[in-house]
């Protein structure tokens, strides 16, 4: 591929109080394709990117952009340089519509009144240029997460955007929005823009990848053609070592039953389900995106106060009205949205672990044990290898791998009996991955019960020892792990129910 360079990164170096976050990185990019930037969470890409885009300032190395060298002061600067960034978390005003998001702060306007004609005719021009289909009045609010990120990837091409970085951009998508999407990057590269893609699917990256820089502990560890590249090679690249399963082979210890639900129904959400769990036991949820699965982890553990049926616990029937008579009885539930329902961003490592135990740990009845909330955090800090430079950290300044080990570790504090795991895995590196699926391991070792829901469909089937699957809030069939296949699943998950 012998195109032009747009970008050269050149020796980046970036440091945080107690951390080195980039040591000399390269990167490079040409007008055009698409190169994957890889690496394990806290390998540096997130904030590598934030220094191309003026978030961070870098303390040594140059960037040149189109052959000029460049100093970005600010996030403005750097988008009117052509760049610009779809965050995984997007960035769009839900009660305005899709015209109002793409041209916010740049709409024409007679006097003080915005031109809606030119406003919505420029938005359909933009739209029919990337080929989607969105109604450029339509609320944000009432599309789905895929339309939404159409939108945000509109608002860029609009802002004349020639480099995109797209940041975790499959993981909230259903299987046809990534499709969609992936329609879309190519019809960019055709009008020559440049993309840098930041993802933890490496099947992913051999579909639409050009190019692959791999980074690991804020070190430049290579440059690959994906052509010539596999996934083995890549892993390795990655966390520095071969990872010969991705998936350990799990060991079952069934105990007696610990959980049982019976025709649980949440109005407009669940329809009547019935299932149970036994104590050493990974039970499995699958189902397409919208089926129910979290619905039902929540209605369990008492987050929906409309609901009918019965939840037996221990054989005893068991009145749960809020998530605190679920962990008050054993039952802790891990969100698959982990900065809005998990952590406090604003809190320490150590705040945030200890939060949901404090009344273990007051001194007198009134102050907080310091020392005994800093022994716990130091425990699941070396027990789930946390990459934190101490205990007293703020969260927010973790990488999102270590940030879901601190949630886990929330969870764990607990010592809970039921354990509810929602996308456990959802946007973490193939190491963390491999970490939290042997810490799966020591709960079922200990006669835990643990549900979990994932959209991954080889990690239910190498991780569960049954597995449900849910359509449209119902429970729609149950299968041995050992014997399923992802086709049964997904016939399943499709409607077509299991006799």
């Amino acid at each position: 591929m012998g195109k032009e360079k747009v970008l050269e990164m050149k020796n980046i170096t970036k440091t945080f109080p107690g951390v080195k976050a980039l040591d000399k990185v390269n990167f490079s990019l040409r007008k055009g394709e698409v190169h994957a930037l890889l690496g394990e969470n806290g390998a540096g890409k997130s904030t590598l990117m934030k220094v191309l885009n003026g978030i961070h300032k870098r303390d040594e190395g140059e960037i040149i952009l189109k052959g000029e060298p460049v100093e970005f002061e600010s996030t403005k600067e750097a988008q009117n340089a052509g760049l610009a960034i779809i965050h995984q978390e997007l960035e769009l005003i839900p009660h305005l519509n899709v015209a109002e998001n793409i041209y916010l702060g740049r709409e024409d306007r007679n006097g003080i009144f915005v031109n809606y004609k030119k406003l919505y005719q420029n938005t359909e021009e933009v739209l029919d240029m990337l080929g989607v289909q969105i109604d450029p009045r339509a609320k944000i609010k009432d599309l789905n997460i895929g339309s939404q990120q159409m939108v945000e990837i509109a608002k860029a091409v609009s802002q004349n955007a020639e480099i995109l970085v797209m940041d975790e951009p499959t993981s909230s998508l259903t299987n046809q929005e990534i499709e969609i999407l992936f329609e879309l990057i190519e019809r960019l590269k055709e009008q020559e823009i440049s993309i840098v893609y930041i993802s933890h699917r490496l099947e992913e990256v051999f579909e639409i990848c050009d190019r692959v820089t791999v980074l690991r502990d804020g070190e430049f560890v290579g440059e690959v053609e994906t052509a010539e590249t596999d996934e083995d090679q890549l892993i390795k690249m990655m966390v520095g070592r071969t990872i010969e399963d991705r998936f350990p082979k799990m060991q079952f210890n069934l105990g007696e039953e610990i959980l049982r639900v019976e025709n649980l129904s949440v109005p407009d959400k669940i329809i009547e389900a019935s299932f149970s769990l036994r104590k050493g036991e990974i039970l499995g949820i699958a189902g397409l995106m919208g089926s129910g699965r979290t619905e039902l982890a929540k209605a369990v553990f008492g987050v929906y106060k409309e609901k009918k049926g019965y939840i037996y616990f221990r054989g005893q029937k068991l009145e749960i009205d809020s998530p605190a008579d679920a962990l008050a009885n054993g039952i802790s539930y891990l969100s698959e949205d982990r900065k809005d329902e998990g952590l406090v961003l604003g809190l320490s490592v150590a705040d945030n672990i200890s939060i949901s135990v404090l009344t273990t740990m007051l001194k007198a009845h009134t102050f907080i044990n310091a020392a005994a909330e800093k022994e716990l955090a130091q425990k699941y800090i070396e027990d789930l290898s946390i990459k934190t430079p101490s205990e007293m950290q703020l969260v927010k300044n973790l990488s999102g791998g270590n940030q879901q080990k601190v949630v886990i570790s929330k969870l764990l504090s607990t010592k809970p009996e039921v354990v509810i795991l929602d996308e456990p895995t959802r946007g973490i590196d193939v190491g963390a991955k491999r970490e939290i699926y042997n810490l799966m391991q020591d709960l079922v070792d200990n006669g835990v019960g643990v549900i979990l829901i994932s959209s991954e469909l080889p990690e239910v089937l190498n991780l569960s020892s049954r597995i449900l699957v849910m359509h449209e809030k119902e429970i729609m069939g149950e299968l041995d792990a050992a014997d399923a296949d992802q086709e049964e699943i997904m016939q399943l998950a499709t409607g077509r129910r299991n006799q």
